[in-house]
């Protein structure tokens, strides 16, 4: 059955997104894929169904049914890198949310309020350029919050409006703050967790006591709950083990005697988040680097509730259905229980946080197009998309988890993967490893061919057997930045330099390429072959059979992309621009009136004769046409990766955010078919190819 999926069902989709877009300056449509890091949760306390989930690119999301779909509410500051880890909403005005913020690997963050639901956001004065790492709020002073930074503990008793630092500057211990905690009953009892062990003020800040007895010496205190009915009753979770005191912090007993004997094992595993269930305070989520653990009996015994390639950041129990249980979690995203955590599925529709780096294109079906992800091991690899980007499907078994920094489509249909191991092929809807060199031919062999050949003409073939491919250790150990295809062959750029394969990718020749030990960059155009590094390239014109090296533009400090156009001329990009060479890199132009710098993607389009160019430090792509060298553009409200032309729109990769596509797309012609039980990539490309074959 066809179906204008680009049309239709695009336009169904997108209007969907444009809800959550619209208001923030975002004019192309997020869509995918679906999943990626999830960092924490909060909910509406007039309304369990509405959550919000924060994340460590700066996005907050929303979802208004329990969280089985997600909406884009904004991204706080523009920050790419803004860990949010807690948000908390005020029970008397739920449009009044505070968010606490850190930035990764630098100084940074503070504490983030907003009145209208999260729209807009303003960075609180006093806590500005702190690294907070954790916050909450008094269940007896709701006007109360603390919050923990790098510096120390701060709290505030206006409802977040002023701060001020309750620990002792001069403490050399009470800093690097990872978690807090407030006495349910007594807002002047405040937990404080370090990355080196537990601190305790009983009187609001005035004076702190180190409550360390019965925990091993320097642990990473990472998250304090305290039971509501027995305030006591002190959990803490620690690089070391979970923790229970029964008297306030006095004495504490568990850790590693917990981990050994009683559930959890011990290991290099952190406990990143303990929640209790609000409506059985007896029953204890762990959180971990290596999946969720579950106590029913106050933490006396320890269930492993997940597998252990699961990397909890938060759990989110439903306080009118604790069986509806949620996780924020690296790579998978959101997971949902509905059985109190004995079994989770993935719930991320609308949610992605994706670092898309690669892509490719089926040469004859242009809806039919493959991306590749990094840093989401089993959940990333390779998706696949039938409708031009509207909806994605994982395609990554063989890959074991390696990032995909390469793709392409070889004349034959064949999809091969550059990965941080190697090269894969897509077999049976499966990939396998590529790696492989043609064996040197010596002269028997060479003897051998001429007497079979004239055997064959007399029917006596000899029987020796034929030399057989064999495995390239150093291909399958190198990381493949970048993959073409063409008439020419497969050409691979490496780290371990640039390889070339006559047959579809089923074996490789390591090339000899002067001056340059790894390639970075790759673009083909009939027998003219560039490559790069970060600062040099190689140009061949005979298929790679010699090259010369070729002088970057002198202004250029580093490289940042490749493209050949259709009539040869060489295209080369960086943080100073983009250039383009009409005499094989002998000189270099630039191009009038086109001011982009940070040039991150460079892509000839055959189609309608035009180079598309990118930037990572800003929101606009360009096009230049061919042969007028005239350029347009678009505004798309994200820093892109890349730009490829889908049909009679584009599809760009973000940064950290998946892919986007052009709104165009609503008007779009494609057909594809639609997808029903039993269509999947392999089927079509089996129907295709039995088409090919009929002809």
């Amino acid at each position: 059955m066809k179906a204008k999926v680009l049309g239709r069902l695009g336009a169904l989709l997108l209007g969907c997104q444009l809800v959550g877009a619209a208001a923030h300056a975002v004019t192309w449509f997020p869509l995918g894929p679906y999943g990626g890091d999830a960092r924490s949760f909060a909910v509406d306390p007039h309304d369990s169904k509405h959550l919000y989930l924060g994340t460590e690119t700066g996005w907050l999301y929303q979802s208004h049914d329990d969280g089985a779909t997600w909406t884009r509410v904004s991204q706080v500051e523009g920050q790419n890198d803004l860990v949010i880890d807690h948000i908390i909403l005020d029970a008397n005005a739920p449009n009044h949310i505070i968010l606490a913020a850190f930035m990764v690997n630098k100084a940074g963050g503070g504490i983030y309020i907003s009145d209208d639901g999260g729209k807009s956001w303003t960075r609180q004065a006093e806590m500005g350029g702190q690294s907070v790492r954790s916050l909450t709020r008094s269940a007896s002073d709701p006007n109360e919050l603390v919050a923990g930074t790098l510096e120390g503990v701060f709290r505030s008793k206006d409802n977040g409006k002023h701060w001020e630092r309750i620990s002792p500057a001069s403490n050399a211990e009470i800093h690097e703050v990872e978690s807090v905690a407030i006495d349910p009953k007594d807002p002047n009892i405040i937990y404080a967790g370090t990355w080196h062990l537990p601190w305790k003020t009983t009187d609001g800040g005035a004076h702190w006591e180190s409550i360390k007895q019965g925990i091993i010496d320097d642990s990473d205190v990472f998250s304090i709950v305290i039971d509501p009915n027995s305030p006591n009753i002190v959990y803490a979770s620690a690089c070391s083990g979970i923790y229970k005191s029964m008297d306030a912090g006095v004495e504490f007993k568990g850790g590693v005697s917990i981990n050994r004997g009683q559930g959890i094992p011990t290991s290099a595993r952190r406990t990143r988040k303990l929640k209790l269930d609000p409506t059985q305070p007896n029953t204890i989520y762990a959180g971990t680097t290596e999946g969720l653990y579950k106590s029913t009996d106050a933490g006396a015994t320890w269930t492993k509730m997940t597998t252990s390639d699961v990397t909890v950041n938060d759990v989110y129990v439903d306080p009118n259905d604790p069986k509806h249980v949620l996780l924020a979690t690296d790579r998978s995203g959101v997971l949902r229980s509905e059985d109190s955590g004995m079994t989770f599925v993935p719930s991320n529709t609308g949610f992605t946080l994706r670092q898309v780096v690669a892509y490719a294109a089926d040469q004859h079906n242009p809806a039919q197009v493959y991306i590749g992800v990094v840093n989401d091991k089993q959940t990333g690899g390779v998706f696949a998309s039938s409708d031009g980007g509207v909806r994605w499907q994982q395609m990554s078994i063989g890959l074991d988890g390696r990032d995909v920094f390469s793709l392409t489509m070889t004349p034959s249909d064949t999809l091969l993967a550059g990965t941080s191991h190697g090269i894969f092929r897509l077999v049976n809807d499966a990939w396998m490893s590529a790696a492989y060199t043609a064996p040197r031919q010596t002269a028997a062999d060479r003897r051998h061919e001429t007497v079979a050949r004239r055997g064959a003409r007399n029917h006596a073939a000899p029987s020796r057997k034929k030399p057989q491919p064999v495995a390239s250790q150093q291909l399958s150990e190198a990381l493949v930045y970048a993959l073409t295809s063409g008439s020419a062959g497969v050409y691979a750029g490496t780290s371990a330099g640039v390889w070339h394969s006559a047959d579809g990718g089923q074996s490789w020749s390591q090339m000899q390429v002067p001056q340059l030990t790894e390639a970075r960059y790759l673009a083909l155009h009939g027998q003219t072959v560039v490559a790069g590094s970060l600062t040099g390239v190689a140009l061949s014109q005979n298929g790679g059979a010699s090259w010369t090296s070729v002088m970057p533009p002198p202004t250029l400090t580093q490289i940042g992309a490749l493209a050949i156009d259709g009539a040869g001329n060489l295209w080369i990009g960086g943080p100073e621009g983009v250039f383009y060479s009409t005499n094989h890199g002998a000189s270099w132009n630039t191009l009038r009136n086109l001011f982009v710098r940070q040039v991150d993607g460079i892509f000839y389009d055959a189609t309608n004769n035009r180079v598309l160019v990118s930037s990572a430090s800003g929101t606009v792509g360009f096009a230049a046409s061919l042969p007028s060298y005239s350029i347009s553009y678009w505004d798309t409200g994200w820093p892109l990766r890349f730009l490829r032309p889908v049909g009679d729109h584009l599809i760009g990769a973000t940064l950290y955010d998946g892919m986007v596509i052009q709104p165009k797309m609503v008007a779009s012609p494609f057909e594809s078919t639609a997808m029903a039980v039993g269509d999947t990539p392999r089927t079509r490309l089996e129907a295709k190819r039995s088409s090919a074959g009929a002809q």
